[in-house]
């Protein structure tokens, strides 16, 4: 089991979304944060006063994920939110220890599952 993050362009979050549920990866969170890495500081003018953006909005999803899922989670990650320009973000990869259901209790795999897939019949 892997906890995926990835941090990305906030105009990017539609494209994510949609590949990851294209993907069946449907369990993620969402969160709007702030940072600096590479792209450069901005500088504009407000009411005549000069403003500093060192930090840039972006967007952070967390996903649980069991291994067969790390792969096609990240391939997805990356082909919806590349732009090939500086500021893109970054993936992160790590490992998760235990999962727990609170609902049911269920732990570990079986609480990654999502429950329409643990609850459809039989093929026949």
């Amino acid at each position: 089991m892997k906890l995926i993050t990835a941090i990305f362009r906030p105009e990017k979050l539609e494209d994510v979304k949609a590949a990851l549920f294209a993907a069946e990866v449907t369990g993620l969170t969402i969160f709007k944060v702030a940072g600096h890495g590479g792209e450069k500081v901005l500088l504009e003018t407000y009411r005549g006063s000069p403003l500093v953006y060192e930090f840039h909005e972006k967007i952070q999803i967390d996903i649980a994920v069991s291994e067969p899922f790390v792969e096609v989670t990240i391939n997805a990650i990356l082909k919806a939110a590349r732009t090939g320009q500086v500021g893109d973000g970054k993936i992160f990869v790590q490992p998760l220890e235990r999962v727990i259901r609170i609902r049911t209790g269920e732990a570990d795999i079986e609480a990654l599952t999502p429950e329409p897939m643990r609850h459809r019949p039989p093929a026949a």
